[in-house]
């Protein structure tokens, strides 16, 4: 369990800055979350690479518990319109985080054999596509509002044109396209410190 704590840790850090960052916008269409939380993909995929899919999916459950702590807290905040955390925010964002997470452990493992950037690529961006639209629709759209009768979400259903220039929908359709072209593009990126990572690490245990 010693050897997995640096991924327990760095999954925990990157969950709770994720759950401030979130707090924060970045634009019309996102917040500094969606900057911060596509690194739990790279943890995951560190660990599984390194360790296998039950160590990574004890990394993965450790930032669930740290995940729900941080929405329960922010659900007692009150902010300027109401708490930090809505209880359909929570549960859309526990949900997305566990079913994506866990969901990347088996697809990389599946995939581990081919070449190095396959698994964590397909993994991310698939994992990215689930975790995007639960975390969505659990928490916006209009069709779930019996989640939390009393969280008024007719903002985030208003139809506008598709992140500002296509056909009319509602607005948390764009806000989830903008964060998940994000995750894609940081699935990307994160290839990189991926590979130099694996190769740091499997030269210190050798």
């Amino acid at each position: 369990m010693t050897r997995y704590l640096p991924g327990i840790l760095a999954m925990a850090a990157i969950v709770l800055a994720a759950n401030v960052a979130v707090q924060f916008l970045f634009n019309q269409w996102l917040t500094w979350g969606a900057f911060v939380y596509p690194f739990a993909f790279l943890v995951t995929d560190l660990m599984n690479r390194l360790y296998g899919p039950a160590a990574a999916r004890q990394v993965v459950l450790a930032g669930f518990v740290v995940g729900i702590g941080a929405s329960l807290v922010g659900t007692q905040i009150e902010g300027t319109h109401g708490p930090l955390v809505t209880w359909r925010i929570a549960l859309g964002s526990g949900a997305a985080y566990l079913v994506a997470q866990l969901l990347d452990v088996a697809i990389f493992d599946r995939l581990r054999r081919g070449p190095w950037w396959r698994a964590p690529l397909a993994s991310s961006c698939v994992g990215s596509a689930v975790d995007t639209a639960l975390f969505f629709t659990v928490a916006f759209s209009a069709a779930l509002v019996f989640l939390e009768p009393g969280n008024d979400v007719r903002w985030a259903n208003v139809a506008l044109p598709l992140l500002g220039a296509g056909p009319a929908a509602p607005l948390w359709v764009s806000l989830a396209l903008a964060d998940f072209g994000v995750k894609v593009a940081l699935a990307l990126v994160a290839l990189l410190p991926f590979r130099v990572l694996i190769g740091f690490f499997r030269a210190r245990v050798a």
